[in-house]
């Protein structure tokens, strides 16, 4: 009799058991729907200064891994999440009001050749975050997305690390590509979460 009454209790308990598991899993689900529909970008902010237009975007982490990873197991995607959930990923752009290549020497007083490998490899040096905590991290790492002439804009996705997820940031930028000082985006709402 009292292994049926433990056997009884441990069947109720995993019952309960896969009912949350499945409650959760249609939360990140919906949640994963949500992130679809309103798009992986957060609000732009630009700043207009001497025919440039420079443009910062946060790119959600979780909707990111989403993205990369797909719907299909979506506890993987939850644990590379949590893994991840201290870091951004910024987008920032540069785009002249012409439409000229921002990486002439009449816009940089470098070279075409090192205008590119400034924006590849040194820029990163250029960019910091503030935090709504007061903490100052700098730029872990920059991606230059080459599009060889073809748009009309240049962009880079700048990575940082242990950024507390419920921070706000402001990003800072000291513009000594074009030599247009430190230009600050603040963003105002913490980022998409799952």
């Amino acid at each position: 009799m009292t292994n049926l009454y433990y056997i009884l209790i441990l069947l109720c308990f995993c019952l309960v058991s896969c009912k949350n598991e499945t409650k959760d899993t249609e939360q990140v689900y919906d949640a994963y729907h949500r992130l679809a529909n309103i798009g992986w970008k957060s609000k732009k902010i630009n700043h207009y200064i001497n025919t440039i237009n420079y443009t910062a975007t946060e790119v959600p982490i979780a909707y990111y891994i989403l993205k990369n990873q797909g719907s299909s197991d979506l506890k993987k995607v939850d644990s590379i999440y949590n893994v991840h959930k201290r870091e951004r990923v910024l987008e920032i752009e540069f785009h002249h009001d012409e439409e000229k290549d921002l990486l002439l020497s009449e816009f940089t007083n470098r070279n075409y050749t090192e205008a590119v490998k400034y924006m590849a490899f040194t820029i990163q040096k250029d960019f910091t975050v503030v935090t709504s905590s007061q903490d100052t991290i700098s730029c872990a790492g920059v991606q230059f997305e080459r599009n060889f002439k073809v748009a009309p804009f240049k962009r880079a996705l700048l990575y940082f690390g242990n950024i507390n997820p419920d921070d706000q940031i402001q990003l800072i930028y000291n513009d000594e590509l074009f030599g247009n000082g430190i230009i600050k985006f603040k963003f105002k709402e913490t980022p998409i979460k799952l």
